[in-house]
């Protein structure tokens, strides 16, 4: 897939202002500071499409970009971030899990895992609730360049087979990393034969 276009379109908090129509939507979610906003200015190849920042958790909002004018990339608050406090962490919970469970047009979520860390129980924990709710989702390893070959394939196999002691089959999985632009191409393709079979209907 290339991309034509790609615009911002609206951020907000509340699912029910999110945009009408029927376009399908693919989400990207993952811990605060695990390299979203970088992933998504390399998916784009807009280099300030999303707002990257030193400071971990700055994203608090639903943000919709229009993709090609067929599609939306979204952009979901992080999770995690113990520094926001507990109400600010229960307030990000809300507008996640109404996004998730509620909207209709959500065809899949990216889940990004940062390839350098052992799994992370907050991250497990998140996909056991994805499963017990039927949501989409596929796993995208971040930051893998800042890792050397045998060591980047030691840790993404060390996850999933943590994966395995719960999950009969895997999710999809991609390896990624916005600095060589490692992984663009195959989670470009998995969107766009997405699209394609849902055009076909």
């Amino acid at each position: 897939m290339e991309i034509t276009s790609a615009e911002f379109v609206i951020s907000n908090t509340d699912v029910e202002k999110c945009p009408t129509g029927t376009l399908p939507e693919y989400a990207f979610i993952g811990r605060s500071n695990v390299g979203k906003s970088s992933l998504i200015n390399m998916l784009t190849a807009r280099k300030g499409l999303a707002m990257t920042s030193a400071t971990p958790g700055k994203t608090m909002l639903i943000n919709h970009f229009l993709i090609n004018q067929n599609w939306f990339l979204v952009d979901l608050p992080g999770y995690g971030y113990a520094r926001r406090g507990v109400k600010g962490q229960d307030q990000i919970r809300t507008i996640i899990e109404d996004y998730i469970l509620e909207r209709e047009q959500m065809t899949n979520l990216f889940l990004l895992i940062d390839s350098r860390l052992e799994p992370q129980k907050i991250d497990i924990e998140f996909m056991e609730w994805l499963g017990e709710n039927d949501v989409p989702f596929s796993i995208v390893f971040t930051k893998t360049d800042k890792l050397k070959g045998g060591k980047m394939r030691g840790n993404i196999n060390m996850y999933l087979r943590k994966l395995r002691l719960q999950w009969e089959e895997l999710p999809p999985y991609f390896i990624s990393s916005a600095e060589t632009r490692l992984g663009r191409d195959e989670i470009l393709s998995y969107i766009e034969n997405i699209n394609n079979q849902l055009n076909s209907k």
